[in-house]
């Protein structure tokens, strides 16, 4: 009896502790969530939650050209999102998801034993929602503290939205690898195809990567993707959302990757220059995170005239200038090739005209066998002919690397190619073109290979502009000196002393011959070295020092008169601009290629308007461009005339031929090219001046651009006049051999002649 009695105490005693500890442990554990709670953020602020997404480049049409992001994300909703692929997460992440209240507390026991016998967290109790509350607003280290936070914060989410909205918040925040967040993008990156299309394998393959998605990835561990995908699809077998049978035939099914690579972008450089501005203005953050859509001034079928026009132009100009250079690149190793034969630029689809590297496989006197991609192409001596060697296979060794030009593909059966041998250039170039009525950037291309040089030679190389600066020069004469067309020049030969070092300059002509009096029309036309300097010499030379920064040349020019032949410096957007400036009555626009930001929600956050600057005057810019289509007629850029369009432009050469240059202008397009090795001390060639360099990549593209645009007319100022003079600019009768008519300026010496 006394014994039971004392049994009884004990118990009363242990229940009493017990109660005791349980609440100290209770109080402890409240003090310690609510602790907890006031430094966790508000949920309530996914209300306007906004997650990381790409930063979208539009072209003028509307088409997206190029995107920034670190976190690559497509933002679906709920019902996009099909069942077998919501079944498929929920039944291996959270099985009892639609149930919970944000903790599952019948998990917590298991993870909490496992974990007390691996002395380490080795297992989590996570739900969807606790993973939300993760990827929105924790660390992932793994402590018990953050996994209370985590159920704090998953207690909250779950009281303020809907299981629906916290399923698609998850869906589009989890990480898939590769760079891709959200079921959207992953689905598009390894299968090539939107959710809303996925089957049962496909669905169960990306359930399975969110456990760990570097060491799951079906690209660089399929074994381990498929046997992760095998267990998906038994959890979702065992939650009955699946037969046994689906389960079995999904397990049987192959990976199917259809990976969707990065297309190439038809202006990288372009978008170089748009993301350093949006960087600029908007910092990295907001470009990379925030979902912008820039709607830019870029015209895609002038980007890819232009694209093709330069390429096909430093190809054949490499060719000229540095001859045949024998292969280098190899694919054997120990004298065979590797058994997985695969190349960057196989990746991708290619047609007839297109250039693409190739493997030659066998290499014999007369022919040679390359691959390219899944074709086989049979190479003889007249497809390498251009290298100057009889023997194919001193031009192409086995196991080399070169590239091709697709002349014919085969049909899918026999997968045969016929090709030629192309170089890969060293030469490199730039091309631009500007509405000349806006600035707008119409067409930008900064080099041959953005991936081999990501240097913009557009906007980024300061070259010596050789004779396209004589135009400027001129503009000097008229505006400021009350010169014509029709002034007398003496070309004649001329030197310069120079005290400070007891030396002579003493330049020449291009062609080393002097013509005596001539006129500036017939100066500018032949592009005449000594009149140009005697012009400059005449002005003065701060005078055409400040007309080139009128006209929007920013590099400072040295005081000398070598400036009038070129000796400054200028980008082709500068030059051509200043060009453009000619085509639209003398007002400069400012050259941009942002038309408008907005936002995720379209809010306009900046809209660019075009900007004019007054450079010079609508009658100078008549006079100039009259002068400059006499270039085009009758001078040293007459290939144009093919064109049959009212071309105005000037060529450009640069001692020892180091750049070749050509502007050329419509009424309301204006476009440069450039010419030359990036170190400036190599030339293009003996010869290779303007008009065989720069002007046919021009041609190619303005006969593409300009296609389907009509001819338009220059407007001519009201005091514009025209008079009949001679070929010394005297006024003469029509009809009279060697008269034509030539414009002036009303009031002008030269008008008062008559």
């Amino acid at each position: 009896m006394v014994n039971g009695r004392l049994q009884l105490l004990d118990a009363r005693r242990l229940a009493v502790s017990a109660t005791f500890a349980a609440a100290i442990f209770g109080g402890a554990l409240i003090g310690v969530i609510l602790a907890l709670e006031s430094d966790l953020p508000q949920v309530s602020s996914l209300e306007d939650f906004r997650p990381n997404t790409i930063t979208q480049v539009f072209a003028r049409d509307g088409s997206l050209v190029g995107q920034f992001a670190i976190e690559r994300r497509v933002i679906v909703g709920f019902n996009d999102i099909p069942p077998v692929l919501r079944n498929a997460i929920v039944a291996v992440e959270d099985a009892d998801f639609w149930k919970h209240l944000g903790v599952n507390p019948w998990t917590i026991p298991g993870a909490a034993l496992a974990n007390l016998r691996s002395g380490r967290i080795a297992r989590g109790f996570s739900t969807l929602t606790m993973q939300l509350s993760r990827l929105l607003f924790l660390t992932p280290e793994k402590t018990y503290e953050r996994k209370i936070k985590e159920s704090i914060l998953a207690f909250q989410i779950e009281k303020r939205f809907t299981k629906e909205e916290i399923f698609t918040l998850y869906c589009n925040q989890v990480y898939f690898g590769h760079g891709r967040y959200g079921v959207e993008a992953a689905s598009q990156f390894f299968l090539g195809k939107s959710v809303r299309d996925l089957d049962l394998p496909d669905a169960a393959l990306l359930a399975g990567l969110i456990q760990n998605p570097p060491r799951l990835s079906p690209v660089e561990h399929p074994d381990r993707a498929v046997q992760r995908r095998n267990i998906v699809l038994e959890r979702m077998q065992q939650e009955k959302y699946i037969s046994q049978d689906e389960a079995d035939r999904a397990k049987l099914a192959a990976l199917n990757l259809q990976l969707k690579k990065e297309p190439s972008s038809i202006a990288p450089h372009f978008l170089e220059e748009v993301r350093r501005f949006l960087e600029k203005e908007y910092g990295s953050q907001r470009i990379y995170q925030g979902g912008l859509r820039v709607h830019t001034t870029l015209d895609v079928g002038m980007q890819r005239a232009a694209v093709a026009a330069m390429r096909e132009g430093l190809r054949r100009l490499d060719r000229q200038a540095r001859g045949y250079v024998p292969c280098s690149a190899s694919i054997l190793h120990n004298g065979d090739p590797p058994d997985l034969l695969a190349l960057d630029d196989w990746s991708t689809s290619f047609g007839v005209g297109d250039v693409v590297k190739g493997v030659v496989l066998q290499s014999e006197r007369h022919s040679a066998t390359v691959r390219i991609g899944e074709y086989r192409a049979h190479v003889t001596p007249e497809d390498v002919a251009w290298a100057g060697r009889r023997r194919v296979d001193l031009v192409l060794p086995r196991g080399c690397v070169a590239p091709f030009r697709i002349r014919a593909l085969s049909d899918t059966l026999t997968r045969t190619a016929r090709v030629e041998l192309e170089q890969e250039p060293l030469i490199e170039g730039a091309l631009v073109a500007l509405d000349v009525r806006t600035g707008a950037i119409r067409a930008m291309v900064g080099g041959f290979d953005f991936e081999r040089s990501k240097f913009n030679r557009a906007t980024q190389a300061y070259r010596q502009v050789g004779s396209a600066f004589k135009p400027i020069l001129y503009t000097a004469a008229i505006e400021h000196a009350g010169w014509t067309p029709a002034s007398i020049i003496i070309d004649a030969p001329i030197s310069f002393p120079n005290p400070a070092t007891n030396q002579i300059w003493t330049p020449h002509n291009y062609d080393r011959n002097y013509l005596g009096p001539i006129t500036l029309r017939h100066a500018i036309e032949k592009s005449r070295n000594i009149p140009a300097i005697k012009t400059l010499q005449a002005i003065g030379v701060e005078a055409g020092i400040r007309y080139a920064k009128k006209m929007g040349l920013s590099r400072e020019m040295p005081p000398y008169l070598p400036i009038a032949i070129g000796a400054g410096e200028a980008t082709p957007l500068e030059l051509t601009a200043a060009f453009a400036t000619y085509a639209n009555q003398g007002l400069r626009m400012e050259p941009f290629m942002i038309e408008r930001v907005t936002d995720q929600r379209n809010n306009v956050i900046e809209e660019r308007r075009p900007r004019a600057i007054d450079a010079i005057r609508a009658d100078t810019a008549y006079l100039i461009t009259s002068l400059l289509r006499g270039v085009v007629e009758r001078g040293t850029a007459t290939r144009a005339r093919s064109l049959k369009r009212p071309i105005a432009g000037k060529t450009g050469t640069t001692n020892d031929w180091t750049d070749g240059w050509f502007v050329g202008y419509e009424p309301s397009l204006a476009a440069g090219v450039w010419v030359g090795f990036d170190e400036p001390t190599h030339s293009l060639g003996r010869g290779q001046d303007g008009a065989r360099t720069a002007l046919p990549i021009w041609m190619d593209f303005w006969k593409k651009a300009m296609q389907n645009e009509p001819i338009e007319e220059y407007p001519i100022p009201g005091n514009i006049v025209f008079i009949p003079v001679d070929s010394m600019g005297h006024p003469a009768r029509p009809g009279e051999p060697g008269v034509y008519m030539e414009a002036f300026i009303a009031g002008s010496k030269a008008a008062g002649m008559l």
